[in-house]
């Protein structure tokens, strides 16, 4: 096999058939057939771009360089956001390679391989093992969205007794409520409406409140830690009220423009705002061994890897009509 088939942005903003050259599989380099990919809301932003598309990819070894060591012919394995680091660095040698300023994250000119694809070639430091039992359509959305969520919390040492919020219910937010109350902690869902609250709970929220139109809020216990899983930034002056004194905002989409938070409850409170960009390897790891052992899945529809397939998940992920997460499967 010298070439495979790859979908890839174009001008007209659809996802296009094409054919990509194997490369030669130098160091721990390593090819693995594509057999599921997440469809993430970033690909959304690259979809006029001549890459190819996707970054939640999972699949089965095929073959591996002279450098593999850990990896052979068999092994299921996903790859992420991020496919390489300078390994040398005070980022990389903490195990935060992440914020590396040599990295290879998707929708960069580093990055050439995606999961939208038959075939993909990465780095066999940034490919992880999916456990045994999980599936493979379950497996895809961990690899992105998992990961980001799993991240911040176990990044920033998230104590049990803490309450977690979670602004929004869709494909990062169903993922955070399952982790953080596995994690032991209490959690709270703020949404706009009344809608899915009866999800949230489901998923492991113990407090649901409808923050649409709203002017003041409460909740049982004050939150010490907000994920915002939402594009759209929230009312920052109707959320730090409720906000614990010591607490932290976490940011986890992708969002353009600027960012305005009250400056005063900043300070009195001591609260902190971060950003929080995807999962190291390490945690990573941790996190799909966490999936397995609470099994916790994301909640998907299932669409044919093709043209026709792909443009019908992308349009009803734009028009809000996917219900959390988008797979992609090989046909």
């Amino acid at each position: 096999m010298t070439s495979f088939t790859v979908f890839k942005g174009s001008k007209e903003g659809v996802a296009v058939k094409s054919t990509a050259t194997k490369p030669q599989l130098t160091g721990d380099k390593v090819l693995m057939k594509i057999t599921a990919s997440g469809l993430c809301g970033t690909d959304l932003h690259y979809m006029d771009h001549d890459i190819v598309l996707g970054h939640e990819g999972v699949g089965v070894v095929e073959e591996v360089g002279p450098e593999a060591k850990y990896l052979k012919k068999g092994d299921r394995v996903g790859f992420g956001y991020e496919h390489d680091s300078c390994g040398h660095c005070q980022e990389c040698l903490t195990g935060n390679e992440t914020y590396c300023a040599e990295r290879a994250i998707y929708g960069t000119e580093k990055v050439d391989q995606g999961s939208f694809a038959s075939y993909a070639v990465v780095r066999e430091s940034f490919l992880h093992q999916i456990p045994e039992g999980m599936s493979d359509i379950d497996a895809a959305p961990l690899q992105c969205a998992g990961a980001t969520v799993f991240a911040a919390l176990r990044a920033h040492d998230t104590q049990p007794t803490e309450t977690i919020g979670v602004i929004g219910l869709g494909g990062l937010g169903h993922m955070a409520i399952q982790f953080a109350a596995k994690m032991g902690n209490r959690v709270v869902v703020l949404s706009g409406t009344e809608r899915k609250r009866e999800e949230a709970m489901k998923l492991g929220a113990h407090e649901f409140v409808a923050i649409k139109g709203k002017d003041k809020i409460e909740v049982e216990f004050p939150i010490n830690r907000l994920l915002v899983t939402t594009s759209a930034q929230p009312n920052w002056e109707l959320l730090m009220p409720i906000m614990a004194p010591r607490s932290a905002v976490y940011l986890m989409s992708v969002a353009s423009g600027n960012m305005e938070v009250p400056y005063m409850p900043l300070v009195y409170q001591g609260i902190a705002v971060k950003g929080s960009l995807v999962a190291s390897r390490i945690l990573h790891r941790e996190m799909l061994a966490f999936a397995a052992l609470h099994n916790i899945k994301p909640i998907t529809e299932v669409f044919p890897m093709t043209e026709e397939g792909i443009k019908n998940a992308i349009e009803r992920l734009e028009s809000g009509a996917i219900h959390l997460r988008a797979v992609l499967t090989a046909v």
